[in-house]
């Protein structure tokens, strides 16, 4: 994407990309469901890996003309990355920056969890918990296409991001401590979807300003791999608070790495803007 869109419009990009994960994200839910009930466990996930093979198969066949190389942009990005000191992976708002990414991974243990934490805390339904997430998750896929725009018209993604973290940790707060009604609950989450999915364009755009020229794939390679650092922990920590009684802590953890996350945004920001 970024060899090879305008950077005018690089926030719409990064929010199309997104929302192609949320959007796939929110929906193998629901269709694993239908698979395995006309097919069996094992035909669902045949048909899901055979969809995998499709896409590897069209990457193959389709794979240079999606990046559009040329031999001159090629030397060209190689020079530039060979100027470009490792250490700048170890600098402070990449580390940030990859802070940013682990805690949002962490949040996002309310897709994982959330379903039997609020079946534990409130002896909710198991088709209301299911419907309750999978708001949360579309709305999270719609709001990311909202970022796209809005990070296209603003130069303060850190604000944007910031106020995405917040409400979004708001929005939990009440379905932690109160037994709420249908709409309530399902209004709540999808709301705190709505905030977490608005902040993810401007999440990119923010590393992607404190990337020095010719290294954003090496960093933004780094700063993703908090992704997975934060699913490898956030599955035992919420896990354990599960099976120690504390389901209302699994929706609160998930409201603090929202909260966490607020100041490795300002940080991050306020070095560069020292930086020039």
């Amino acid at each position: 994407l970024s060899g090879r869109v305008s950077p005018v419009r690089m926030s719409q990009a990064y929010s199309i990309h997104i929302f192609a994960g949320f959007a796939g994200t929110a929906a193998a839910p629901a269709t694993l469901l239908i698979l395995a009930g006309s097919l069996g466990w094992r035909g669902a996930f045949l048909v899901a890996a055979a969809l995998g093979v499709v896409v590897a198969a069209a990457m193959l066949l389709f794979g240079e003309a999606m990046a559009g190389r040329d031999p001159a942009q090629i030397r060209e990005k190689e020079n530039g990355e060979k100027g470009v000191d490792s250490r700048i992976l170890f600098s402070a708002p990449i580390l940030l920056s990859l802070c940013f990414y682990m805690l949002l991974a962490m949040a996002g243990g309310l897709q994982i969890y959330g379903i039997v934490a609020l079946e534990a805390l409130w002896g909710t339904p198991l088709s209301l918990a299911t419907t309750a997430i999978t708001a949360c998750l579309a709305m999270s896929a719609f709001a990311v296409l909202v970022g796209g725009f809005v990070a296209a018209r603003t130069e303060r993604h850190d604000l944007v991001a910031v106020t995405g973290l917040a409400l979004n940790a708001l929005a939990l707060v009440p379905i932690a401590f109160f037994d709420l009604g249908a709409a309530a609950l399902i209004g709540l989450m999808g709301l705190s979807g709505f905030f977490n999915g608005v902040l993810q364009p401007s999440r990119d755009m923010i590393v992607r300003a404190v990337t020095p020229p010719g290294a954003f794939g090496r960093v933004f390679g780094f700063v993703t791999t908090g992704f997975n650092i934060g699913g490898v922990i956030a599955p035992p920590i919420f896990g354990y608070l599960m099976d120690n009684g504390e389901p209302r802590l699994v929706i609160l953890g998930v409201a603090l790495c929202a909260l966490i996350s607020v100041p490795t945004v300002m940080i991050t920001v306020a070095q560069r803007a020292q930086r020039g």
